[in-house]
């Protein structure tokens, strides 16, 4: 898969940190990607998640010092891909969701991109 098959999926960013945000949608326009968001709280989140046709979602894990679980579990009720994106690695993660991409920050452009790869690559198999 390549940045042109990430073109026209709508994605879910889901980042409580301005900057990081605006770094995840630019990169997910660049790729082609329309961006739902980005929410800064679960509750936001879920609110997208249901008025809102998604493909995909990126995930921080920490809202605000909220978890973001909620979001995950709805997103995984409606088989809709998605990663988590973290500072902390896979140690904050349920046993539920240890098998979920996990995308260490700070990320680049090509780590982003083969992230959502391996996330949409994951929900065909």
């Amino acid at each position: 898969m390549d940045a042109s098959a990430l073109a026209g999926r709508r994605i879910l960013a889901v980042e409580d940190e301005s900057l990081v945000a605006m770094f995840l949608e630019d990169l997910l326009v660049e790729f082609g990607c329309t961006v739902i968001g980005p929410a800064s709280r679960v509750h936001d989140a879920l609110t997208l998640v249901e008025s809102n046709f998604l493909d995909g979602a990126v995930l921080d894990i920490n809202l605000a010092g909220e978890r973001v679980f909620p979001v995950a579990d709805r997103l995984a009720e409606l088989k809709i891909p998605f990663l988590f994106a973290t500072g902390y690695g896979e140690a904050g993660l349920p046993d539920v969701y240890r098998s979920k991409v996990v995308l260490q920050k700070p990320y680049s452009a090509q780590t982003l991109r083969k992230a959502l790869e391996q996330c949409f690559s994951s929900m065909r198999g």
